[in-house]
C-alpha cells in the first residue's frame, strides 16, 4: 500500500491532536503544566527547593545526576545556556561546579564536536533539581543494588 503525502500530512494531524488532548486530560487531571517547582510558601503539598546542598545518589547506572541547587530563573533556550556558565569547559575549574561530561559533546553517531551536542544542550530535559518532597504517584521504586541511600 502506497502512503501519500495527504496520509502522511493526515496522520501527523491525529498524532497532534491526541498530544493535545493528552495534555488537557492531565491538565483536568488536576496537574499544572505552569507551576514553578520552586515554592516560596509552605502550604500543604507545596514543594521548597534549598538554594544550595550536597548531591544525592544515584539510583541506577547511568542516571544523570540531579541538580543540588534551584535553577529558578535559569535560562536555557537556543542561543544561551545558563548551566554552562559554571559547568561548561572554560568556567568549572573556577566556580568550582562540576564539569559537563565529554558524552555531551559528542553527536548521535558518536563524532566528537568542539561544543555541546545539541541533544544534550538543554540540560533540563535529563537533569532536574533534587527534592525531598513525596512522591505525586506512589510507587515501589527501590534504587538498584549499590546505588541510593
Amino acid at each position: 500500500m502506497k502512503i501519500t503525502s495527504l496520509t502522511k500530512r493526515l496522520i501527523q494531524c491525529l498524532a497532534a491532536l491526541a498530544l493535545v488532548v493528552s495534555g488537557a486530560l492531565w491538565a483536568a487531571d488536576g496537574v499544572d503544566l505552569n507551576q514553578s517547582p520552586e515554592v516560596s510558601g509552605t502550604p500543604e503539598g507545596s514543594v521548597r527547593m534549598p538554594k544550595q546542598q550536597e548531591r544525592m545518589a544515584l539510583n541506577y547506572v547511568n542516571q544523570p545526576p540531579l541538580i543540588p541547587h534551584s535553577v529558578d530563573g535559569y535560562q536555557v533556550s537556543k542561543n544561551t545556556n545558563r548551566c554552562l556558565q559554571c559547568h561548561g569547559v572554560e568556567h568549572y575549574r573556577t566556580t568550582g561546579a562540576p564539569r559537563i561530561s565529554p558524552t555531551h559533546f559528542m553527536d548521535a553517531e558518536g563524532n566528537v564536536l568542539s561544543n555541546v551536542a545539541p541533544r544534550r544542550y538543554f540540560c533540563l530535559q535529563c537533569h532536574v533539581p533534587q527534592t525531598d518532597a513525596a512522591p505525586i504517584v506512589e510507587n515501589t521504586f527501590t534504587p538498584s543494588k549499590g546505588f541510593g541511600n
